[in-house]
């Protein structure tokens, strides 16, 4: 844990009793702070109990008492519009913060020589591989590395701060919105796509959201940065003028004068002028796909400039194990593969999946996103059938319709058995069960973990359930 003393004898709201929010409160009160905390949620008020977390219902105290308002970044900052304890904390000037910003102001309050290496990561999709993936080189490096944040651990939970270790800490927009003060060694920003709108209003708010990883970067910071959207690439061109820190481009779309790139399975580092081939992933299974070059590149120029030599970091992209969630191996049943690639919430992030496969059985739906699965239209000749299940199903049918043959799942149970049963009929070598929804999962399930870690139990029960003579299931889950 991280204790946070800035407000020491002082009285904290915290908001919202999730994973960051317990954190937080955990986090103050070892820092000496008297902690509110509140969620509107019996069950999430009740389980902080049960963890020690002192409960007191906010809405009813003097607002001017409070010191600071830590919110969950879940909870509505500005869209649709701000929730009421943020309403409460404005009115009598109560600022405003997440958990990030304490992380950031405890780092910030260390002397120079005691301050940790902070690596952050953003992006609409890859940043949960690509902070995995940097902390994976570090550690093979011989860092002392702690990986949290958007990923695993809240960042407050992570070891006490101090100098020699490294932070990878992947950033969610709603994270940024939430922070002022972060000063980052490396900040990472991979890729923006449409995503979250109704929570920052427009697209603007949303890449502003993003644009504030680099804020606070000085002269030795480095910025690495994707250039392969419009929004990035400008981003990118403005950095790179205002010269305040070093940057980095990246690429796994275009050969650059100066960057890094993937051409092909080759990773290129031209940062120097230079351009030379460091790295090789058509041996790194877990890397698989243009979108994990482009995460590849990200995290060969984030480690490269924290002092990492491109032959350490070219072993580490080879032993990378990938994530839980994310074009996972869920098994193989009577020679049918099965690949659970469940943190595929929007129509971007499952296009990079489809782009894996040349022939597939595509299982997809849930809470669909803005635009639907419109822009996967080139994939669909990929798809020998789709099987729909949750809110979207309707929805992406009419998409579909003449298009890809569809099957109406209506639940995840029913499209690994209906997808099976075609997959292993089709005669195909080797054929490919795809879940990678291309929506939230909140219609079904609690997260995109619940609803990835439900297939792979019904792929293994497909797997016992097969006669004894047949090899079963095999392969990482």
């Amino acid at each position: 844990m991280i204790p946070i003393t800035e407000f020491k004898g002082r009285d904290v709201a915290v908001f919202g009793l999730a994973r960051t929010g317990l954190a937080a409160a955990r986090a103050l009160t070892a820092g000496g702070a008297r902690v509110h905390a509140w969620d509107d949620n019996d069950v999430s008020r009740a389980n902080a109990e049960a963890q020690g977390v002192p409960v007191s219902d906010i809405n009813s105290r003097d607002w001017r008492s409070f010191a600071a308002l830590i919110l969950s970044p879940g909870v509505p900052l500005t869209h649709p519009e701000p929730h009421r304890v943020v309403t409460l904390a404005d009115a009598v000037g109560v600022p405003v913060m997440g958990d990030i910003e304490l992380f950031a102001r405890a780092v910030n309050a260390l002397p120079p020589t005691q301050r940790p290496k902070l690596i952050g990561v953003t992006g609409t999709n890859g940043k949960s591989t690509t902070s995995a993936l940097i902390a994976h080189i570090l550690k093979e490096a011989g860092k002392d590395v702690r990986l949290g944040g958007n990923i695993g651990a809240a960042v407050l939970e992570l070891p006490a701060l101090h100098a020699g270790a490294y932070y990878v800490i992947e950033l969610s927009s709603f994270q940024l919105d939430l922070t002022s003060s972060l000063r980052l060694d490396v900040a990472v920003w991979l890729n923006t796509t449409p995503d979250h709108i109704d929570r920052h209003g427009a697209m603007a708010g949303y890449v502003a959201a993003k644009k504030r990883i680099f804020q606070n970067q000085g002269a030795d910071s480095w910025a690495v940065i994707g250039v392969d959207d419009d929004i990035t690439a400008a981003v990118c061109t403005e950095l790179t003028r205002a010269a305040s820190q070093y940057v980095a481009p990246i690429s796994a779309g275009q050969s650059l004068g100066r960057g890094v790139s993937a051409l092909g399975s080759k990773i290129v580092d031209s940062l120097g002028g230079r351009s030379e081939i460091v790295a090789d992933i058509s041996d790194a299974p877990a890397l698989a796909g243009r979108h994990n070059a482009q995460n590849a590149c990200a995290a060969y120029a984030a480690t490269h400039a924290m002092g990492i030599t491109p032959g350490v970091i070219a072993a580490a992209l080879k032993t990378f194990g990938g994530l839980p969630h994310r074009l996972e191996r869920a098994g193989t049943v009577e020679g049918v593969r099965f690949i659970n690639d469940s943190k595929a919430t929007n129509a971007n992030a499952a296009a990079q999946a489809l782009a894996v496969y040349p022939r597939l059985y595509w299982i997809a739906g849930g809470v669909p996103k803005d635009g639907g699965i419109d822009e996967l239209a080139s994939f669909f000749p990929r798809i020998a059938r789709a099987y729909l299940i949750g809110q979207a199903a309707g929805e992406f049918s009419d998409t579909l319709k003449g298009k890809v043959a569809v099957t109406m799942a209506g639940h995840l149970e029913a499209a690994v058995k209906l997808a099976y049963s075609d997959a292993k009929a089709s005669g195909e070598p080797h054929p490919v069960v795809l879940l990678s929804p291309a929506c939230a999962s909140y219609d079904q399930f609690r997260s995109y973990e619940e609803r990835g870690d439900k297939f792979k139990q019904f792929v293994a029960a497909l797997a016992q359930a097969q006669p004894p003579h047949t090899n079963g299931a095999r392969g990482s889950a």
